[in-house]
């Protein structure tokens, strides 16, 4: 399966990259080995020693670069090898492993898998609300044996609330909601609301309502390319929005492979709530873990058991009105997809490229 190559995807959280050690993921079908080096920057190389092969992250972290542990060769945070303990100690000009660019915001250590001069320029989306300098955050992961553009389609479709989470964020005012999509260039948004709505217990405690209050919710998805996602919860009493009250949460979706997602989320709240916003955001992550593992996750996997190795499209799906932010999203990246793969053929056939191509022979 192709994937868009020119794009700023999540490779951990920044709390998983450490100096004491490497940490080894696979994204995008590619094993890569992240670490910090002296300064504590994160790095971000192919998991693969150039001299053997073996896993770079068996290796260890000293002063700074990494240890190949079968032959004891180094590596800088460049990819190049900066040390040889053998003979001589000379450096052999292809002993360097594959650097990707990186860069580390809202608690998440960002990869570039595509060109990386493109990346110099390429700026991070913007998730405001998750600067920990005016807001608590709470970053959390989740592995998900199943297609990111599967769970990209879960979070744009809410219709799912009353069925797949019943008893926890679903209700029947929902379930009757109307939904509008819209696009506006590579964004993809969708909004629904509902009024007068009996919400379950778990959300009347999330947003502080009494029991049996009958509350107004508005829910608002935006979807980025290549997985990147924001959703705005809005609940307030029924008729009372001057009391409302809004959760604001980040999903980003890496693929680890064709049938396999890292699905990291996050919350944030202002630091002027206090305390009592610290513990809130922990809470809106717990609120979420527990509904996502227990009821999305085995749908997913079990969707992906069903499609296998076909592709999507083939399969035929019958669309409903409910579907329209999903198949947005999916069209976009098809685009951006072919797009760029019909460049990279571009650029590999044109003059300038073989006569590089052939001086380094």
């Amino acid at each position: 399966m192709p994937y868009l190559l020119n794009a700023w995807y999540v490779a951990a959280l920044s709390s998983e990259v450490t100096t004491q050690a490497p940490f080894a993921r696979t994204l995008l079908d590619q094993p890569v080995v992240l670490y910090r080096d002296a300064s504590g920057e994160a790095v971000a190389l192919d998991d693969r020693c150039p001299h053997r092969f073996a896993p770079l992250s068996r290796g260890q972290i000293v002063d700074g670069a990494l240890a190949c542990p079968y032959h004891g060769l180094r590596f800088g945070s460049n990819g190049h090898c900066v040390f040889n303990p053998h003979g001589d100690g000379r450096v052999p000009a292809h002993a360097r492993t594959r650097c990707y660019p990186t860069r580390e915001r809202y608690g998440a250590v960002w990869f570039w898998p595509g060109d990386p001069e493109r990346a110099q320029t390429a700026p991070l989306p913007a998730f405001d609300f998750l600067d920990p300098l005016r807001n608590f955050t709470s970053e959390n992961y989740l592995p998900t044996r199943a297609n990111y553009q599967l769970s990209a389609d879960n979070l744009l479709d809410l219709s799912h609330f009353q069925y797949l989470h019943a008893g926890t964020l679903g209700s029947d005012e929902m379930a009757r909601s109307t939904v509008r999509a819209a696009v506006d260039g590579e964004t993809v948004s969708v909004h629904r609301e509902a009024t007068d709505e009996h919400l379950q217990p778990m959300l009347m405690r999330a947003f502080n309502l009494a029991h049996g209050t009958r509350a107004d919710r508005q829910l608002d998805v935006r979807w980025m390319p290549p997985g990147l996602l924001s959703i705005a919860v809005a609940v307030c009493e029924s008729g009372v929005p001057e009391l409302t009250r809004v959760s604001l949460s980040a999903h980003w979706l890496t693929p680890e492979s064709v049938a396999s997602t890292h699905y990291f989320f996050a919350f944030g709240l202002p630091r002027d709530m206090g305390e009592q916003g610290a513990e809130l955001v922990r809470q809106a992550a717990r609120n979420l873990i527990a509904p996502f593992r227990d009821e999305d996750l085995p749908m997913l996997e079990a969707q992906q058991r069903t499609i296998g190795e076909r592709d999507f499209w083939s399969l035929r799906p019958a669309m409903l009105p409910i579907d329209a932010g999903a198949v947005h999203a999916r069209r976009i990246m098809q685009r951006l997809i072919a797009e760029e793969q019909r460049q990279a053929e571009e650029e590999r056939g044109s003059p300038q490229r073989k006569a590089a191509h052939a001086a380094c022979e």
